[in-house]
């Protein structure tokens, strides 16, 4: 059972929002392919507002995202699209459906 989450919120530069949106889905294959990561979903918030939201197991695999490709390509896309640092939040969870 998922125990372990990640949330990470990221804002858009003004006129980069459509890139924004492609660059998360594009990251699929990559969560994909993370075989620690349970669940992993691409969210827009709002106009200019974006997450991911990821579930994991154990420590053990946060960790493990936290240091993996989605997290290498976010930083390195980061300065060119986001007005801001992404904010990543580590999360406990307390229920699962």
């Amino acid at each position: 059972m998922e125990k372990f989450a990640l949330l990470a919120r990221l804002e858009a530069k003004p006129g980069k929002e459509q890139e924004v949106a492609d660059f998360i889905k594009s990251a699929l294959p990559l969560a994909q392919a993370e075989t620690q990561t349970v669940r992993w979903y691409a969210l827009q918030l709002g106009p200019s507002t974006f997450g991911i939201f990821d579930t994991f197991t154990d420590e053990h695999g946060r960790d493990a995202h936290l240091g993996g490709e989605i997290a290498k390509a976010l930083m390195a896309h980061a300065p060119e699209l986001l007005a801001t640092d992404p904010v990543i939040e580590k999360v406990d969870l307390l229920a699962v459906k």
